[in-house]
């Protein structure tokens, strides 16, 4: 494995593991009210959703050009933010 690889692989379980956490503390709509709390929240979270938004296009292009489906994996980051993201880099491709 890859140092890049284990390094997304720590990011992936340290954010699942935090994810986790918070989504039992306020659930998954909490998360959201939490997005926009205050100015700075509301300031990240649009920020963030772009970022994504932008990454799944990347996704959706190389899908594309390799054949693969996009669908679950702009699904997943929709529903998971990063999350989904990490995902796709670190499913084995074939």
């Amino acid at each position: 494995m890859s140092g890049v690889k284990a390094f997304l692989w720590l990011v992936a379980l340290a954010l699942s593991a935090s994810s986790l956490w918070v989504l039992l503390q306020v659930g998954y709509l909490g998360i959201w009210q939490g997005g926009f709390a205050n100015l700075g929240s509301t300031q990240i979270t649009p920020d963030l959703v772009i970022a994504c938004g932008i990454a799944m296009g990347l996704i959706v292009r190389d899908c594309r050009a390799k054949g693969r489906t996009w669908r679950p994996w702009a699904a997943l980051t929709a529903v998971g933010g990063s999350l989904g993201l990490l995902a796709y880099l670190l499913w084995p491709k074939r």
